[in-house]
């Protein structure tokens, strides 16, 4: 059961010393959400706010936010255009914890943000530009996982053989990862430094400007296409054109003229990712959802087949060769625990989706 705003503000009170409270108010937005949340406002006026995570795995995620918090010293939060959570106190709640941070005021963002000249879409492109163009050394110096773009490319086609090994994805969908796959000027990339688990509801917004960036439980080095690929559910591609043409102007990398085409990649594996978990969990719901999300998928790109994902398309493989991939592919692993839906325009519904791309 969800605890009460009050509850959570006498937790608050334990974690931070001489806390004074004098209001509180629910933070969290429904009662199925993975973490119970409330913001209370001190006599001074400061606001905070404080979490308890539900279940196991909202509890390591909020391990692993704090250790990225930390990473993010003050010198490096000065480097950005945006407000990041700070950590204020802890204080234990049975097998978990409480933990409070300041309150960053602003809305969650959706896919409604990203839009026009009156949309937020320029303000997301440069803090995303900000988080890529962070020196690495941010990362490795905090022990955080660094993956070089050879090493991406591995874990990226061993999802793709894993859905291969299942025989619920259509062959020509499997010859379109392929070719990407294969595809090494593709994967010519510099890693960066990313945030890991950006969705809409990531980024707080107020006035169509970034006031803070959420949920940095995977900042690591790695490809900034993870950062990118839910732009793929935007209603219309000018909408994330805006996105990345801020990003373009604002990121201090040298230009990297497939991170779309990767991006539009991860989007399409993901649906791949959530058809092994229902395999894995053997919930035919779930895979019958994602049969049909590959099959809406495959009638897409067979319908736009001037839009490859590898740069060069060359020779195109055969069914033999299709098949011969299948047979020698085996059926093994699974999927992270908390898979989450894919939405319908291909990008994720989870802010934990690039991890589970990243380190599957």
């Amino acid at each position: 059961m969800a605890r009460s705003h009050f509850t959570l503000a006498a937790l608050a009170t334990s974690a931070v010393a001489g806390a004074d409270i004098v209001a509180t108010r629910p933070l969290s937005t429904n009662t199925v959400g993975r973490f119970d949340s409330a913001v209370v406002t001190l006599r001074s006026g400061d606001e905070l706010v404080v979490r308890v995570p539900r279940d196991d795995d909202a509890g390591s995620e909020q391990s692993r936010d704090l250790v990225a918090l930390n990473a993010l010293t003050p010198g490096v939060r000065s480097r950005l255009l945006f407000h990041v959570p700070a950590f204020i106190g802890q204080t234990p709640v049975g097998d978990t914890r409480a933990v409070v941070y300041d309150y960053i005021p602003g809305r969650p963002g959706s896919l409604g943000d990203v839009g026009g000249e009156e949309s937020a879409s320029d303000s997301i492109g440069r803090a995303i530009a900000g988080i890529h163009s962070l020196p690495t050394s941010v990362v490795s110096d905090a022990g955080l996982p660094s993956n070089s773009a050879g090493q991406i490319a591995a874990t990226s086609r061993k999802l793709t053989d894993r859905a291969a090994a299942s025989g619920r994805v259509p062959k020509e969908l499997l010859t379109r990862w392929s070719l990407a796959l294969e595809d090494s000027a593709l994967w010519q990339f510099q890693p960066t430094v990313v945030h890991g688990a950006l969705a809409p509801e990531s980024f707080l917004i107020a006035a169509d400007q970034v006031t803070g960036i959420l949920n940095w439980h995977n900042l690591r080095v790695g490809d900034p296409a993870l950062d990118l690929f839910w732009l793929n559910s935007a209603t219309h591609i000018e909408s994330a054109d805006r996105v990345y043409a801020a990003y373009a102007r604002a990121v201090t990398k040298p230009a990297d003229h497939q991170l779309r085409k990767r991006a539009r990649l991860y989007a399409e594996l993901e649906i791949a990712r959530w058809l092994l978990h229902g395999v894995d969990s053997r919930d035919e719901a779930i895979i019958a959802d994602a049969e049909s999300m590959l099959a809406g998928l495959h009638a897409t790109v067979q319908s736009d087949l001037l839009n490859p994902l590898s740069t060069d398309t060359g020779q195109i493989m055969g069914l033999e060769d299709v098949e011969a991939l299948l047979d020698r592919t085996p059926v093994s692993g699974g999927v992270a625990a908390g898979a989450a839906r894919p939405g319908s325009g291909l990008g994720p519904l989870s802010t934990d989706h690039a991890n589970r791309i990243a380190e599957d």
